[in-house]
């Protein structure tokens, strides 16, 4: 079915509603899920709310957290998400980077004791508007990425995205996990019954593994690259750097270590890393925003390998499917709707799709 974005956004808020989170803690989540939804990212919709389920039943969610800034100068700050879903500490964590690089042109926030915050072009394309760059990163709770030469995952998906504004249109952005695929893509796929692509899974000896549904109970994804011969170091090192930001300079979990170190923690304590810049520190008003966009139109008019084809740009097929569904609805499967209804009915919320 295809579904109004407001009509999903209140049925996911009628859920959360159900599960007893704070209003606020509503309205960001669902917020970053419809974001994530309108723009074809459906790994990171409200597809979600099944594993924040998992993290609410299993007690590794604060529902009713006290988010606050717990140090900060005028151009940095860490603020502490007492556990919660990562959406609500995160836009604060990006609001205020904001405020500080429009004060001082650079903000940098850091988020610790988080957890999932869904999209991070989201948080990235908070920046343009106010004719800022954004850049984000976060680590992830479970180790998913296998080193290259490597057998076990000792690394989180790890995205990264940066949003920056030009003179007219949409803003450039460029969002993507450092993994050859997001996890959530691989549970899509065993969700569906599809095979994964050679090069984004690995078993437990190290070779690549196709078997979707296989995929999802080993937790072994190549890095962005794939395989060696591939260059997948490139992926491996940026998704280290990646935890270094997220993660040391937060003083969050670190995946790997996590079970062995924190057995009894209460919480998955993710860490993110915001920045935002501002341009006009840099350059006369208005010409950074001028030349990414004469920039960007050379990109798209590169001559064509195939005459069907069109060069883009990241971020343009997002756009394709932010304007396709803000007009004709969000399209849901199947097995999507029966999930999200079973998970109303375990907790009485209503059904509002039907």
């Amino acid at each position: 079915m295809n579904v109004p974005a407001e009509q999903l956004a209140h049925q996911a808020a009628t859920l959360l509603r159900a599960w007893e989170m704070d209003e606020e803690s509503i309205a960001a989540t669902v917020e970053v899920m419809l974001y994530a939804d309108l723009r074809g990212i459906e790994s990171h919709g409200v597809s979600t709310l099944t594993l924040y389920d998992e993290y609410r039943r299993s007690a590794k969610l604060t529902v009713r957290p006290q988010v606050r800034v717990v140090r900060e100068t005028p151009v940095t700050a860490v603020v502490d998400g007492d556990g919660g879903l990562g959406h609500l500490p995160s836009l604060r964590a990006m609001r205020l980077a904001i405020e500080k690089a429009s004060k001082c042109g650079v903000g940098a926030v850091s988020v610790r004791n988080s957890n999932h915050f869904g999209a991070a072009g989201a948080y990235a394309m908070m920046a343009p508007p106010k004719g800022l760059i954004g850049y984000v990163t976060s680590a992830t709770w479970r180790p998913g990425i296998v080193p290259t030469f490597g057998a076990d995952a000792m690394l989180g998906t790890n995205p990264i995205a940066f949003a920056a504004p030009v003179k007219s249109g949409p803003p450039f952005c460029l969002d993507l996990a450092t993994s050859t695929v997001a996890f959530n893509k691989v549970k899509m796929a065993a969700w569906h019954g599809k095979e994964l692509r050679p090069g984004w899974a690995m078993d437990a000896a190290g070779q690549p593994l196709t078997d979707a549904a296989a995929a999802v109970k080993s937790i072994r994804l190549t890095p962005l690259g794939g395989l060696p011969e591939m260059s997948s170091h490139k992926g491996y090192g940026l998704a280290t750097m990646v935890e270094i930001l997220s993660t040391t300079l937060s003083g969050s979990f670190f995946a790997a270590t996590r079970p062995q170190d924190h057995p009894d923690a209460p919480r998955h304590n993710v860490g993110h890393f915001f920045l935002a810049l501002d341009p006009k520190a840099f350059r006369e008003e208005g010409e950074f925003e001028a030349d990414l966009e004469a920039m960007l139109a050379a990109l798209r008019a590169t001559r064509r390998a195939e005459a069907e084809q069109p060069v883009l740009v990241a971020g343009d097929p997002e756009q394709v499917q932010l304007t396709t569904r803000s007009r004709d609805g969000i399209p849901l499967s199947e097995e999507l709707v029966t999930t999200l209804r079973k998970l109303c009915e375990v907790v009485g919320a209503p059904w509002l799709l039907a």
